[in-house]
């Protein structure tokens, strides 16, 4: 095997990932007291100086497998691993203030090695790559998800999170071995062939797909495997469970499109099925069991599972305005939710609650965050002119075109009783007084690693809602490689 140019672009951000872990690594120790706050500055730094080097350099052309046959390097995986990048960013800003994270170089590190991760899981054009991808990514997370030991929630959500993580891993492992055994390749693209011409029979490769859906369905929290999201999600560190809800999901997302269009054409129409019966179950679960949260984090964490039904839309259309519009939804999902775990990050620091009700006198408390929230939260709900709006549509869009109306609709009429807890928030925030109705008295300061998150991710859901166009467009490009 000749080493060529491409190939090393292929793994760009990976290279480059790998050395910022290693730059972590050698000037943390030397950093005391306040000073180790700089790890935070250093990872979002060099994680949007790999994006801008990466896609200054690193853009793909024609789709090409290099490593001999592990990777496959199209605008697929890159636009992903740009969206990877860009939520860790994110979250290692968020992490700064973080009272057990922000000063804790491994932190930083672990957040890296789970980007890294997760990018060659976008990139994945091999069974043994993508395993090793997803362990790759799974670990640090399990690790970050327990990071706080002298919490017991966090432990707990840990523990969950690798238990239930490792036994659905196994499940898919299986699948995988399965699929290797009557194939004779791991090779995805040799699979797909194989799978055409006929040689894996039809109960045969169902059963795969069953197999593979119990891991991948962990991984992006569909029902009936989405019963880890909530105790995780408010145990974990914030902005570890916001990554989790976001990237992590994205990740999913971006093998489960990869492996089923590319591995099981012949039987689109028989496992799209299968996942549109899991979306519609997973949207309207989600929705309706968020109704009853008094806490936030659970609320956001039903939410995810609702949003992962929205998403899984996009793929079960098997097109490629389906795809494209997975690919956009999952844009607009990452600012969207980012941002409204930010806001919860930055208000449960000062009033140390994350219960709905103290949310109450919010928008005199700190304008700025509750027009953030206001924002944020009407995205999720799917309001015009925001991000999440032109994703839904793109999704049942994409529904209706392949005569899945029925589909749509449940989405529709689930994006209407989301609309109801996320205004039931907002009304919190902006209607209600706190106790004492004394306010100005208790502001909510935000620090600058907050502002800066947070005035991002807003005006990129503005960005992305209103000038949707040249998003949409490379989401399209993405999406031609699988067709």
């Amino acid at each position: 095997m000749s080493y060529t140019p491409v190939m090393f672009l292929s793994i760009l951000p990976e290279i480059l990932l790998l050395v910022l872990g290693l730059l972590l690594l050698i000037v943390e120790p030397f950093w005391k007291g306040e000073d180790r706050r700089n790890a935070g500055w250093l990872t979002a730094g060099g994680l949007l100086a790999i994006m801008a080097v990466s896609l200054f350099a690193g853009r793909p052309g024609e789709p090409v497998i290099v490593f001999g046959g592990m990777l496959r390097y199209d605008w697929l995986g890159f636009f992903f691993k740009m969206m990877f990048v860009f939520g860790a960013a994110i979250t290692a800003l968020f992490m700064m203030d973080h009272e057990t994270m922000g000063k804790r170089g491994e932190a930083y590190i672990l957040l890296v090695a789970t980007t890294l991760g997760m990018c060659l899981m976008a990139a994945s054009a091999d069974l043994i790559m993508l395993y090793l991808a997803i362990e790759t990514t799974s670990i640090p997370l399990y690790v970050l998800a327990g990071f706080m030991l002298s919490d017991e929630r966090s432990t707990e959500a840990g523990f969950k999170y690798l238990l239930y993580g490792a036994l659905t891993s196994t499940i898919m492992l299986y699948g995988f071995s399965l699929l290797f055994g009557f194939a004779g390749t791991t090779n995805l693209y040799e699979l797909a062939s194989m799978a055409v011409a006929g040689q894996l029979p039809l109960g045969v490769a169902l059963g795969l797909v069953v197999l593979i859906v119990v891991g991948l369905g962990f991984k992006v929290s569909i029902v009936p495997f989405h019963f880890w999201a909530p105790d995780v999600y408010m145990g974990a560190p914030t902005p570890i469970a916001g990554f989790l809800s976001t990237a992590s999901k994205a990740a999913g997302f971006a093998v489960l499109t990869r492996l089923f269009i590319v591995v099981f054409p012949d039987i689109a129409y028989e496992w799209a099925s299968i996942l549109a019966v899991l979306s519609a179950i997973t949207m309207t679960l989600g929705n309706l069991v968020a109704l009853k949260q008094s806490n936030i984090k659970r609320l956001l964490a039903y939410s995810s599972v609702a949003h992962a039904g929205y998403a899984m839309i996009g793929v079960v259309a098997v097109s490629e305005l389906g795809v494209t519009s997975v690919v956009f939804y999952l844009l607009a999902y990452i600012l969207t939710n980012l941002a409204a775990f930010g806001i919860v990050m930055a208000f449960g620091r000062i009033t140390g609650s994350d219960e709905i009700k103290d949310y109450a006198g919010m928008s005199r408390r700190s304008p700025g965050l509750a027009l953030a929230m206001l924002v944020a939260f009407l995205s999720l709900a799917g309001m015009p002119p925001f991000g999440g709006f032109v994703a839904k549509v793109f999704v049942f869009a994409a529904a209706v075109q392949v005569n899945m109306v029925w589909l749509a609709v449940v989405g529709i009429l689930n994006s209407i009783i989301g609309l109801y807890y996320y205004l039931t928030v907002l009304k919190v925030v902006y209607l209600y007084r706190m106790e004492g109705e004394d306010e100005e008295a208790h502001p909510i300061p935000l620090t600058r690693p907050y502002a800066i998150g947070l005035v991002v991710l807003t005006l990129g859901i503005l960005l992305v809602g209103t000038l949707f166009a040249p998003w949409f467009g490379l989401s399209g490009a993405a999406a031609l490689n699988l067709f």
